[in-house]
């Protein structure tokens, strides 16, 4: 399993294929279960796979960005993790879901990437109108976009750096 971490990578590039209903499940999964602080477990996940839903998701990433490319690279499904602002470990919180999320993308032989602006993305009148149609009223901060698919091309693992680690 640790070699199996260590290969893990930020994938920036994805083939249109969706991910199948039933993979996304289990990444969504192992999301669920990243330890959080007092185990009140306040982040929470919007899965989005929806083309048109997604689309305006990267629109509105983009524009925040200041930039006319997409910033999830074609990835057919995001998932946005949030989290509970009146809880005093959120951003930890659902920073330990986004690990979990993007190792078990990994796991599951899919590409992955953290791609920020959340936050800003879900301020907005629009991001906070996403989520009361989803019936979400409660104060929610964006923690971060995690983008799945296929990658396009090889993935290759880079070496770490030197002096990461000191003991004591």
């Amino acid at each position: 399993m640790t070699d199996k971490l260590c290969e893990r990578r930020s994938v920036k590039a994805y083939k249109e294929t969706p991910v199948p209903k039933e993979v996304l499940e289990r990444i969504i999964k192992a999301g669920t279960y990243a330890p959080t602080g007092r185990n009140l477990q306040s982040p929470i996940i919007i899965a989005v796979t929806d083309k048109q839903m997604r689309d305006k998701l990267s629109c509105m990433n983009k524009e925040i960005l200041g930039t006319d490319t997409d910033p999830f690279y074609g990835a057919p499904a995001v998932l946005v993790v949030l989290a509970k602002k009146d809880v005093n470990t959120y951003l930890y919180d659902g920073s330990l879901v986004m690990g979990n999320l993007l190792n078990a993308a990994h796991f599951e032989g899919f590409g992955a990437c953290w791609i920020h602006r959340a936050k800003e993305m879900f301020e907005t009148k629009e991001g906070k109108d996403i989520l009361l149609s989803l019936g979400i009223t409660e104060e929610y901060e964006g923690i971060g976009n995690c983008i799945i698919g296929y990658p396009k091309g090889e993935v290759i693992s880079k070496p770490r750096k030197d002096k990461y680690v000191y003991y004591i």
